[in-house]
């Protein structure tokens, strides 16, 4: 496991710097211009020199390979920068959204894994049932609705008509501190939203890994042995089907990250995806090169927990030959 974890790490280290590069080019050729995102409305009576000496001092008149060499020497010593969009340290930004939007993530995620694995299992238990289409239905129609769509049907049904969950935010209006009911009452919708999102894949995977589950020998064996259909189901079955869910977990990563962007902007909710977009649209180049870095990462990572979770589950997979 470690001798795995290893070797994954020194294949991370290249790709996030190629990851970091093609930011700072890409942020380069855009069309927004950081200057002019930095200073607002007050860069429409500036005069050229201004503008410039405002550039030099931002410095972003240097050439894009100069500001991410210097942005990589110096974030490998800790120091990932100043957000000029944020006007904090990037450090600081990172601190005080990433336990938000892990927050998030996780309990979308959490709920996304146990109710997929529970219409999964209830589903496969009669194929082509009323029951099994239904769900097959449901999720085939969940997987094709944009997740912007959801979050602003869900603001219009559970906040606007039905006032059960407020529409937004991380605190009530008004509110001077962070307290957990508050925390708990906000994180409802998003987080629901962000597992209705991901719900279908994980209801299809475990349909078809415990449908395929139950046609095995040993299935058929332990029904044979009279064992009850409740043991065959959940001791036998759901434990052979949930192995491909297993490699699902680490390919949801990407998708999650893109969900909570578009959720956290919709809900308005304090975490690192609505930073991102603010990183993106005012073309902060350290902020949005330690963002991108810090998705990179989790993918990387996704990946990394999902081979180590099959070798662990399956027999037949040896870490030693990942």
């Amino acid at each position: 496991m470690a001798r795995l974890a290893g070797r994954r790490a020194l294949f991370a280290a290249p790709v996030l710097a190629v990851v970091t590069f093609a930011v700072f080019a890409i942020a380069a050729a855009s069309p927004f211009d950081p200057v002019k995102a930095y200073a607002g409305t007050a860069a429409l009576g500036a005069d050229q020199e201004t503008l410039d000496r405002l550039r030099a001092n931002l410095g972003v008149d240097r050439p894009f390979v100069s500001r991410w060499w210097d942005w990589l020497t110096a974030a490998l010593s800790g120091d990932l920068g100043h957000s000029s969009v944020m006007r904090q340290p990037v450090v600081q930004v990172i601190g005080e959204r990433l336990v938000w939007s892990a927050l998030l993530c996780a309990v979308a995620f959490a709920a996304a894994v146990l109710l997929g694995t529970v219409l999964g299992v209830l589903a496969a238990r009669r194929p082509g049932a009323p029951l099994d289409r239904a769900v097959t239905s449901l999720s085939y129609a969940l997987e094709a609705a944009p997740v912007f769509w959801i979050a602003l049907l869900a603001v219009w049904l559970f906040a606007l008509q039905w006032d059960l969950l407020p529409a937004g935010g991380l605190t009530d209006t008004g509110s001077s501190q962070v307290t957990a009911g508050q925390v708990a009452s906000h994180v409802v919708l998003p987080a629901g939203v962000l597992a209705v999102s991901q719900l279908p894949w994980f209801t299809l995977y475990v349909r078809q890994g415990v449908t395929d589950a139950l046609a095995e020998d040993p299935v058929r064996g332990a029904r044979a042995r009279g064992l009850s259909e409740r043991t065959v189901l959940l001791g036998h079955a759901l434990r052979s089907g949930l192995l491909p869910v297993l490699t699902l977990i680490g390919s949801r990563v990407p998708e999650l990250i893109t969900g909570a962007l578009l959720v956290e902007t919709v809900f308005s909710w304090p975490g690192i995806a609505a930073a991102t977009v603010e990183a993106a649209t005012a073309v902060d180049f350290p902020l949005l090169a330690a963002l991108t870095t810090l998705a990179t990462a989790a993918v990387l990572a996704g990946n990394l927990l999902a081979d180590l979770l099959y070798g662990l589950f399956d027999p037949r997979v040896k870490l030693s030959d990942m």
